[in-house]
């Protein structure tokens, strides 16, 4: 049996407290909604970019959390690009089975 360990990508040794608190968000949501889903190998992180800490997940949905506000489940169509945000998991993955 392998194992591997996860990483969180963009952060510093010291986590600002709006870092701190997005990922928590993050983690909370990925416990109450979906457990169990595989997170990608560098799905971990802050994007300095965006202001947003996520959770990536293999099926295609990220759990984020701009600032430390409450979570969103984006799809990034990365065909063109396009990131879309939905306010429950539910409705992200029925996004992703229509598409």
């Amino acid at each position: 049996m392998t194992t591997s360990n996860l990483t969180i990508y963009g952060l510093s040794e010291s986590i600002a407290y709006c870092e701190a608190k997005g990922l928590a968000n993050c983690f909370a949501a990925y416990a109450a909604d979906c457990a169990g889903e595989d997170i990608m190998e560098s799905g971990i992180g802050f994007n300095a970019n965006s202001g947003y800490t996520y959770i990536a997940l293999e099926n295609g949905i990220s759990i984020c959390s701009m600032m430390g506000r409450d979570v969103e489940y984006l799809i990034t169509n990365f065909d063109n690009g396009e990131e879309i945000f939905y306010d429950t998991y539910e409705a992200a993955e029925e996004a992703l089975v229509e598409a």
